[in-house]
């Protein structure tokens, strides 16, 4: 790799501006998001059109010999064992990070068409974000709708809680009223999940076939009754415990929803799945 200079600085340009890349503010097109630790990293390469800097800890430049994609990063920089744990917010940075712009923000009516919508409405934990993105792309969700209030899906903690998912999945920022316009424009049901069988219906009894939408609300309030009042149906999951958390809520609707939706195209084929 064509590293320079080892840089032994922690006032140098490039070292504030990786560390900058953690802050959490970044939220918009263009602004640069750090991501560290090999997994991320690559992943960023696999999925964003470029990376701008890659910065690698002294001692650990055999790390870049694995990684994907090299022609797509820009720069690369050697920092100084001390100066590059100094950069990041990990307690054991694995020596390597990369900052990368923050891609065009999807624009609510881009995917028209058949699919399976999350909604986050309100959501302030960045983790629980993260993890519902990595779900919503392992249970094939088309896109996720975060609303004005709900936490930055380009928070440090929520990139690093979607291993990677942030780079490829949708996600569309909007207020109740626009994604509700949008939603009625696709024809589906919206589902709203809510913590007690008193307020709904248990979930495996209705149809998340697409192209419904399934809403998930703050951690602690749950969905506000403007939220609730766009929904077509209110349902609950049955369990043994009185709630579950925001994010494994959100998990547990969207695979049923697959399940539902792999089993009807099996069931049209004359086939089966019991899983």
């Amino acid at each position: 790799m064509p590293f320079g200079e080892v840089i032994t600085s922690r006032s140098n340009a490039r070292v504030k501006a990786l560390r900058a890349s953690f802050s959490g503010e970044a939220s918009q097109p263009g602004e640069m998001v750090g991501v560290e630790g090999e997994i991320l990293v690559s992943e960023a390469l696999e999925s964003a059109p470029f990376v701008d800097t890659i910065f690698v800890r002294q001692g650990s430049e055999d790390i870049v010999s694995e990684l994907p994609n090299q022609d797509r990063v820009k720069n690369w920089v050697l920092l100084s064992r001390e100066v590059f744990d100094s950069a990041l917010e990990t307690r054991s940075p694995q020596g390597i990070a990369a900052t990368l712009p923050i891609p065009q923000i999807w624009r609510i009516g881009l995917h028209p068409g058949p699919g399976v919508s999350l909604v986050a409405v309100g959501l302030q934990d960045p983790g629980n974000l993260g993890t519902l993105l990595r779900a919503a792309e392992a249970f094939v969700i088309k896109q996720v709708f975060v609303t004005p209030d709900t936490v930055n899906p380009w928070n440090p903690k929520s990139i690093r809680a979607s291993a990677g998912s942030v780079f490829r999945m949708p996600v569309l920022r909007g207020d109740l009223g626009q994604i509700q316009k949008w939603l009625r424009s696709v024809g589906g049901p919206t589902y709203a999940a809510v913590a007690s069988e008193q307020e709904g219906v248990p979930v495996t009894t209705v149809s998340l076939l697409e192209s419904c939408a399934l809403m998930i609300g703050n951690e602690g309030a749950g969905l506000s009754a403007e939220a609730l009042g766009i929904a077509d149906q209110n349902v609950w999951i049955p369990c043994a415990t009185e709630s579950l958390n925001a994010a494994i809520a959100g998990a547990v609707l969207m695979y049923e929803s697959m399940r539902q939706n792999v089993a009807h195209r099996l069931a049209q084929r004359g086939e089966s799945w019991d899983a």
